[in-house]
């Protein structure tokens, strides 16, 4: 493992622990904690959060995919934001996945894969609607999300992985919040930061083949879902999510673009997870608008 996988580790949890001090589950949300989706008891793990009003009601599905560098992160760390989203009406699913460098890539993207599946096979013991499936995802996690898109719409993309998306399946429309995309390392080589995650998460560390695959905007077709696209005046991936719209436009794909700037709260990477902010509430508001327009 790089010092930089160490730091990343380090400091994140920092992060999030402090932003999640104090919170509490909230009285009106019911959960279904550890369930097991592979083999691995530890990482191979999911919630499904429900209003409890509802909780016999067949609702509309949002997935979460965490962030973290791809080294960093767990659902425990997305409990209170992914249940704040099914306060607004939704079962949510929120997910641990294999991390690198333990684990290379593709390790987490069929991580994502194998929770679709189990969403989908899981429909009538948790109430949940398959015909209206989402999915949010933030910095890396937002990166493994566009790829799992590819994987349901885009066949040539998909021979390169020794597993397959559930036949004839596509996220009704997602979310990338703060995502990563923009992933040629030939193109931030004095980049220390990405290249030395890049080097841990990839097997071969980075040979032009990795980066074609883990590089998601040349491969996006017509079929690529509907998507929010966000991101906020201090996040450090801006040109990712513009980079994102010019595609989604010449592609003809239906999204929404929004950039979040308050003027009482810097608002930086991933700013959305932090349910105490005024900010962040708008944000999950409009998106979760955005899903029940999609239905």
């Amino acid at each position: 493992m790089s010092f930089m996988s160490d730091w990343v580790r380090e400091n994140f949890g920092k992060g999030d622990a402090l932003r999640d001090q104090g919170l509490t589950a909230p009285q009106d949300v019911i959960r279904f904690d550890d369930i097991c989706y592979g083999e691995d008891p530890i990482w191979q793990t999911l919630d499904v959060y429900k209003p409890a009003a509802r909780e016999k009601d067949v609702l509309p599905v949002i997935v979460s995919v965490h962030g973290g560098g791809w080294v960093y992160g767990a659902k425990e760390g997305y409990q209170f934001y992914c249940m704040d989203l099914a306060r607004r009406g939704f079962a949510v699913v929120n997910f641990s996945y294999r991390l690198a460098p333990e684990v290379k890539f593709p390790a987490s993207l069929e991580d994502t894969n194998r929770v679709f599946a189990w969403v989908l096979s899981h429909a009538g013991e948790f109430g949940f609607d398959t015909n209206h499936v989402f999915a949010v995802g933030d910095s890396a996690g937002g990166h493994n999300l566009a790829m799992f898109s590819l994987l349901c719409t885009n066949p040539e993309y998909a021979k390169a992985f020794p597993f397959a998306a559930p036949q004839g399946f596509v996220p009704r429309a997602i979310a990338l919040n703060c995502a990563a995309l923009l992933l040629v390392m030939s193109d931030r080589e004095e980049d220390v930061f990405f290249t030395s995650l890049m080097k841990d998460y990839l097997p071969e560390q980075g040979t032009e083949q990795e980066q074609a695959l883990i590089h998601t905007l040349p491969h996006i077709t017509e079929s690529f879902p509907p998507v929010f696209l966000m991101t906020a005046e201090a996040d450090m991936l801006k040109a990712d999510a513009a980079a994102l719209s010019q595609k989604l436009m010449q592609k003809n794909i239906p999204f929404i673009f929004r950039y979040y700037r308050d003027r009482e709260e810097k608002l930086g990477h991933v700013f959305h997870l932090n349910i105490r902010s005024k900010a962040a509430a708008l944000c999950n508001d409009e998106e979760c608008r955005f899903f029940r327009d999609m239905m």
